[in-house]
């Protein structure tokens, strides 16, 4: 008889029959480990929560009063023998790769992960395993991002030139991780940054779990129009062509997502400026990422996964494809029917309690 795997692809999310629990469950059950805050890995509805320390707040924020335990990286775990334990995945503030070993058999969930320091982010650690279940969501070769001080430079010269022409700025990205990123690499010598409620709430978040992030003002109905158009505004990606965002006008308005490496992209999301950042792993980053597991199998759970496994494959690892619900936060539109909604939706949007104020300007 077939050894039973430690870890399998169920209809709830990735279990451990031995452990009695679930990684990144997009179905409710009594035991979820969390890989990182976004919403396409971390839904409400589980009885009990366990991540690491630095998700709590915005877990909390996201998801309401859930019974949540925290880890620091490295911390152990055991449920029913089973041993537990969180490592760097340098995606987001707080993201995890969820380590799990079981008789000397180690199994490596990534969650989504980049290897590029990004300078507020717990620098990704490879973490040597069996099993090593990846994302692939930039995994062609077509993406490959230049270091982020080069990227930087030119949103900061962007931002430069828009103040000498009489333009606001505005700069989009989700949330939670891309608005962080943005916001500590700014060069704040040029003026003041408001934020957009969304953002700002994710901001305060952190800021209660002990992250030191720059100043931020919150954009509110008491704001003055022609004050925050002296600033940089950091938006998400919801309000793009909304009302809100029409109000800054006339304005130059920029996009930052890995994306914006494929030609066409700028375009389709009506974005002045396209810039290449996405905290993800690209092309080299993910070959390099699994490379250094020394696993003996690879998992691809969603990206670009037929091309990237067959890729894998034909230089020697043991690649397969495995269906999950994953990829929401930064998924391409333009990539998917027209009329047929993400996988996870827009996470700026569905994760969003009722009754948020967003903010206006007067």
């Amino acid at each position: 008889m077939a050894k039973k795997p430690l870890l399998e692809f169920t209809d709830r999310g990735i279990y451990c029959a031995q452990g009695k629990f679930y990684i990144d469950p997009w179905k409710p059950v009594d035991d979820a480990v969390i890989t990182h805050a976004h919403a396409d890995h971390a839904y409400w509805g589980h009885r009990h929560y366990l991540a690491h320390y630095l998700s709590r707040e915005v877990l909390l924020y996201r998801l309401g009063e859930i019974n949540l335990q925290t880890v620091e990286y490295g911390e152990t775990v055991l449920k029913n023998g089973v041993s537990i334990s969180l490592y760097p995945a340098g995606h987001v503030i707080g993201s995890a790769q969820i380590r799990v070993e079981y008789k000397g058999e180690v199994w490596v969930v990534s969650g989504d992960y980049k290897v590029e320091n990004d300078g507020i982010s717990t620098p990704f650690e490879p973490v040597k395993c069996h099993h090593f279940i990846s994302e692939c969501t930039f995994g062609m070769p077509v993406y490959q991002w230049k270091p982020q001080v080069q990227t930087f430079n030119e949103i900061n010269s962007w931002w430069r030139n828009n103040i000498d022409n009489g333009l606001a700025t505005v700069i989009v990205g989700y949330s939670l991780g891309k608005a962080q990123r943005i916001l500590q690499n700014l060069d704040l010598f040029n003026g003041k940054v408001y934020t957009h409620g969304v953002i700002e709430n994710t901001n305060e978040a952190l800021r209660r779990n002990g992250v030191i992030l720059n100043p931020t003002e919150r954009i509110t109905q008491e704001s003055l129009k022609e004050e925050v158009r002296k600033g940089i505004i950091i938006a998400p990606p919801s309000s793009v062509g909304t009302p809100w965002m029409r109000k800054f006008q006339p304005y130059s308005f920029g996009y930052c997502s890995g994306w914006m490496a494929i030609r066409g992209a700028k375009r389709r999301r009506a974005a002045d400026r396209g810039f290449v950042l996405s905290d993800h792993a690209d092309w080299d980053g993910l070959i390099s990422a699994i490379d250094a597991t020394g696993c003996e199998c690879v998992y691809l759970t969603h990206g670009y996964t037929a091309t990237f496994s067959r890729y894998l494959n034909e230089i020697g690892f043991n690649a397969r494809e495995v269906h999950t619900l994953y990829g929401g936060e930064e998924e391409d539109p333009s990539n998917l029917p027209e009329g047929k909604a993400s996988s996870t939706g827009d996470p700026e949007k569905k994760v969003l309690p009722l009754g948020e104020d967003l903010g206006g300007v007067s």
